[in-house]
């Protein structure tokens, strides 16, 4: 299994550290899909799967190479699961700029007067050995907690200042790296697609 080479499609820096820390013990080598050339795939879906599984295919359809897709987003109790795939337009639909401090600021001011806080960042993850491969590997992480009435700690991205995890007793932006990594959504999901990789593609 070591030496393989997996493109990302993603050009997003966060998760391309993430996933690569993740994933190094293995010795699977991460390729931004920017860097090899690849397009930005569309997104139409209104589910996760099947936009990260746009993702993986267009990844794998121009470089050739096994890919991988995450999608992710904040999916809110109360306002039935959206976010969602428009979680990092979140702030555009209130007339803000786009980008994560904004979103937050969005999220906080919409949720002012709500009492089920309860939220989840969900990530899924694709994995395709050829863009005409018939069985993707899909993994989902959830990371479930509140959101907060006010950001807590400076670590992280995205929505991890407001969104509280109950084992914890924090916010994702106030735990260690280390520690969120294997805890998060995205660590979750990539638990389990090391696991499927490992007994389906390298066993």
């Amino acid at each position: 299994m070591s030496g393989m080479q997996l493109v990302l499609a993603s050009n997003n820096q966060g998760k391309l550290g993430e996933l690569q820390d993740l994933f190094a013990p293995l010795g699977v080598q991460l390729i931004a899909q920017g860097t090899v050339g690849v397009p930005e795939s569309p997104e139409p879906y209104r589910t996760f799967v099947e936009n990260a599984l746009a993702k993986a295919r267009n990844a794998a359809q121009h470089t050739g190479l096994p890919a991988l897709a995450d999608d992710a987003g904040l999916c809110v109790n109360a306002f039935g699961g959206l976010p969602g795939v428009d979680t990092a337009f979140y702030a555009t639909q209130f007339g803000y700029p786009k980008g994560d401090d904004y979103n937050v600021t969005a999220l906080l001011e919409q949720m002012q007067g709500i009492g089920d806080r309860r939220a989840a960042l969900v990530s899924t993850l694709v994995a395709v050995r050829s863009v005409d491969d018939p069985e993707p590997l899909i993994a989902v992480g959830r990371a479930a907690g509140e959101i907060t009435r006010e950001r807590r700690g400076d670590k992280g991205f995205g929505f991890d200042p407001v969104l509280w995890i109950p084992e914890f007793g924090k916010t994702f932006a106030q735990l260690d790296p280390a520690v969120k990594n294997a805890h998060s959504h995205r660590g979750r999901a990539a638990q389990l697609m090391l696991a499927m990789m490992r007994e389906r593609w390298f066993a």
